[in-house]
């Protein structure tokens, strides 16, 4: 008999809710929330699991990558999605959340995630903790400097530079993996795209066949414009901002240095210059990050180089 599984996930344990092909429950019940524990709990409560379902959280990447590993047939849910439908319930408990999750695999009501590789995850983790460290020092440092100005105190530029090391170590660590990677390489002929976007582009793609179509691209990362249209009215709103917030800031600054610091001439680069005379130069690099998006994965996937002559459509 077919069974579904729902799985809440917490730091230290996991509910699990067992139901059967007609919604019935089968067990509810806990363990400690390891790959090991899981197993051996799946496989004794539920060992008919056709679909076990898991909301995207800080420990999804690990447990699903280590679950699928030993073939349960795992599906990790959109947590946005799946929380309007817990929602409805008069009760909000762990117990509960793990029961809807069962009920929304077993329907196939629900918005599947791509997980992402472990490769993936650490290239991307490097990036964040390079930009971390470098607020950290900034910040660090302008309150050290401002707190010895109240007392006539001057700190001289180029002291306590340990943050700024570590974030150096991390740079050169990012380099040496954009070094060795020919798809980052590729990336970066395109204008305003350096070595931190092209990695943590790659890593959040992962690969260019993810994505039917690579306008798909730009609406994954947050940059289109949310739609609403109810009767008579239908207009559009501000960007989505869902996806990977980390890679629409990025894709954003690469916009804004095509449109203020690049000189190099681009069908890309006029296009954005003209966008920007008629819609003011907030909207118009919000529309370059955008098709920026797009354009590194059609040069992803084709395997060629930015073409500065390239014709854009609107």
């Amino acid at each position: 008999m077919n069974q579904y599984v729902g799985l809440d996930v917490s730091l230290e344990e996991t509910k699990i809710h067992v139901l059967d092909e007609a919604g019935g429950r089968v067990w509810r019940g806990k363990c400690a929330s390891h790959p090991d524990e899981l197993e051996t709990t799946i496989c004794k409560h539920a060992p008919g699991a056709v679909r076990i379902g898991l909301e995207t959280g800080p420990l999804t990447t690990w447990l699903w990558t280590e679950l699928s590993k030993r073939r349960l047939p795992m599906v990790c849910l959109d947590a946005r999605q799946a929380q309007r439908a817990l929602d409805m319930r008069a009760n909000k408990t762990d117990a509960n959340d793990a029961d809807g999750l069962a009920h929304l695999v077993r329907a196939g009501w629900y918005k599947e995630v791509r997980v992402k590789s472990r490769d993936a995850m650490l290239s991307k983790a490097v990036s964040a903790a390079r930009r971390q460290l470098l607020v950290i020092s900034t910040n660090l440092s302008n309150q050290v400097r401002g707190l010895m100005k109240t007392f006539g105190l001057v700190v001289p530029k180029g002291r306590g530079r340990i943050f700024a090391q570590r974030a150096a170590e991390l740079d050169r660590l990012l380099l040496r993996k954009v070094r060795d990677d020919a798809n980052c390489r590729r990336l970066m002929t395109a204008p305003g795209i350096g070595a931190v976007v092209a990695a943590s582009y790659v890593a959040a793609i992962e690969s260019p066949a993810n994505f039917k179509h690579a306008r798909d691209v730009g609406a994954w990362v947050g940059l289109t414009p949310r739609r609403f249209q109810s009767g008579e009215m239908d207009y559009d709103g501000h960007i989505s901002r869902r996806g990977d917030e980390r890679l629409r800031a990025l894709l954003y600054e690469a916009a804004t240095v095509i449109l203020t610091r690049v000189r190099s001439a681009s069908a890309l680069r006029s296009w954005a210059l003209a966008l920007k005379k008629r819609l003011g130069f907030k909207r118009a690099a919000v529309a370059l990050a955008r098709k920026l998006a797009v354009v590194l994965h059609v040069m992803w996937k084709t395997r060629k180089n930015f073409d500065p002559n390239h014709r854009l459509v609107a």
